[in-house]
């Protein structure tokens, strides 16, 4: 094994669950999500001689990622995958996530996937893999402000959408006092 393939292997492939994991939902199918990080680090390793040791290795790859899903094209992300509830080995606390109740964990997940591409991108990024807003900017290609603005955007829209809705009689009440107001 040659130091080259040893540096890679030391410092590229402990980030692959995290790369897994954001490919997932880019793509929504488990196996293409596979391919998608497998493709990233085909890319990676063929480029490694261009990358700067010392440098973020982490947004290296997930620069890389990005570019191969921008590649395939969207069409891989636009079927959903579909699950029976019926199904043999189905195990709902499997989807809990951080310690939220499976339904709020669904209803975070259907928040997510709502938000367009680029607010769901940024989103994942940031919230879930932690990286800065400057080094979501040289992962994605965009200015800063870009960046800050899409993450705002998409926290407001999650927060919209996670909201307790208010109760129907109480709005059919202040639309009836609004009348009123109106009228007399």
């Amino acid at each position: 094994m040659t130091s080259r393939q040893a540096e890679f292997e030391r410092d590229a492939l402990p980030h692959s669950r995290s790369l897994l994991r954001v490919a997932r939902r880019l793509v929504s199918d488990p196996a293409m999500a596979e391919d998608l990080v497998q493709e990233t680090y085909l890319r990676a390793w063929r480029s490694f001689d261009q990358f700067q040791t010392g440098t973020n290795i982490r947004a290296w790859l997930f620069r890389i990622l990005f570019n191969a899903f921008y590649a395939q094209g969207r069409q891989s992300s636009a079927a959903p995958m579909i699950v029976s509830l019926d199904a043999p080995g189905f195990d709902p606390g499997a989807n809990r996530q951080a310690g939220l109740p499976y339904a709020d964990a669904a209803e975070v997940l259907a928040a997510l996937d709502a938000l367009s591409d680029e607010h769901r991108t940024v989103i994942l990024l940031a919230v879930v893999e932690g990286f800065t807003c400057r080094e979501l900017a040289d992962i994605l290609s965009l200015p800063i402000g870009t960046v800050m603005s899409r993450l705002s955007r998409g926290r407001q829209a999650m927060r919209d959408r996670l909201a307790a809705p208010s109760p129907k009689v109480f709005q059919a009440r202040a639309s009836a006092g609004r009348a009123q107001r109106e009228l007399g």
